[in-house]
């Protein structure tokens, strides 16, 4: 730092500040400190910062998986918001077993980060329900089923995403519809698909929904092989929702195996909008979840707890799905 000084002109201290990105230092100051240490090669000693600033500027993000699309689109957003002030991202997945994401918690939260973001639904809602154990900025995001309401909470509105969904298909004419869903985690968004049924009179029975369990594409497939099996049995269904894109592009890879025609012979719809959907065969409708949004608001509550030194105060913000329709559905029977 002192060479890096000494090349620029300017004191230590002045160094200091462009490199923890202070806006107290003017552009000019700024750049020449910026070519001094792109000339001398400095990179700044982390250690050394965080022993005198008590920081570490790193926050910490349990999300469940980064496998699932929707969970790496959210990590990229974060990463580069988190970049653009100087911090670092330390990553913890807990593979969807509660014993690891609890294990993760207590990693993270000892003190070994500036804050915490976590996403997702797992069975750590006991370690979460306290900020004052926890002793650092907290904020949830993605949480899907009963988030503790000692946190601020920035989430989407999946039982609307589900509603969505069914409203869509129910616009078009469906009536007979199967549910393919990894169950209980999306419990809500089947709440959702079923009340924009009901609204219309029609019961969505529980012998047509069938489970996905990771809602991958493969257990999609599984998924469609064992309701299409029981549903050519009974009276044919003209439309499939799933609980994620994902198992909706495993939906629909079984229903070309079996020469069915998507949407002439049945509809598909998903939720999530992963980039994936756009370049399905056909293109997948689906309901598209703010993930980036989200991503955006929940770092910015961190950002507050960061500078008041202290957890944010409990809220809760859902966030609006929205339809976007493409070439897997249309009105039943068409040809």
């Amino acid at each position: 730092m002192a060479d890096v000084a000494q090349r620029a002109g300017v004191t230590k201290q002045t160094v200091s500040n462009v490199v923890r990105g202070r806006t107290v230092v003017s552009p000019e100051t700024r750049a020449r400190v910026e070519a001094a240490i792109a000339e001398l090669g400095y990179t700044p000693n982390l250690v050394a910062r965080s022993l005198s600033t008590g920081t570490t500027m790193t926050i910490g993000f349990i999300v469940p998986t980064i496998a699932n699309p929707f969970y790496s689109e959210v990590v990229e957003e974060v990463e580069m918001l988190l970049e653009e002030r100087g911090y670092h991202l330390l990553l913890a997945t807990t593979r969807g077993d509660g014993d690891r994401a609890r294990r993760q918690l207590a990693t993270l939260s000892n003190r070994s980060v500036d804050a915490l973001l976590v996403a997702g639904d797992f069975e750590i809602g006991e370690q979460l329900s306290s900020q004052g154990e926890l002793e650092l900025p907290v904020v949830l995001c993605a949480w899907e089923i009963d988030p503790p309401d000692t946190l601020p909470v920035v989430t989407i509105d999946y039982e609307k995403a589900g509603y969505l969904a069914g409203r869509h298909l129910r616009e078009l004419g469906h009536r007979q519809l199967a549910v393919i869903a990894d169950l209980p985690a999306h419990r809500v968004r089947v709440a959702g698909v079923r009340r924009a049924f009901a609204e219309d009179g029609i019961t969505v029975p529980d012998d047509l929904v069938f489970t996905a369990p990771g809602a991958t594409p493969e257990s999609g497939y599984e998924a469609a092989l064992r309701a299409l099996s029981q549903l050519r049995a009974t009276e044919p269904v003209t439309a499939v929702f799933t609980s994620t894109d994902a198992i909706a592009l495993g939906v629909m890879e079984v229903c070309r195996h079996q020469g069915l025609r998507v949407p002439e012979d049945i509809s598909v719809v998903g939720i999530d909008d992963i980039p994936q959907a756009a370049h399905a065969h056909p293109p997948l409708t689906t309901v598209a979840l703010p993930k980036r949004q989200m991503a955006r608001e929940a770092t910015e509550l961190l950002w507050r707890g960061i500078a008041n030194s202290r957890p944010t105060a409990p809220s809760l913000t859902l966030l609006r799905p929205e339809v976007v329709p493409r070439a897997s559905s249309a009105p039943p029977g068409i040809h």
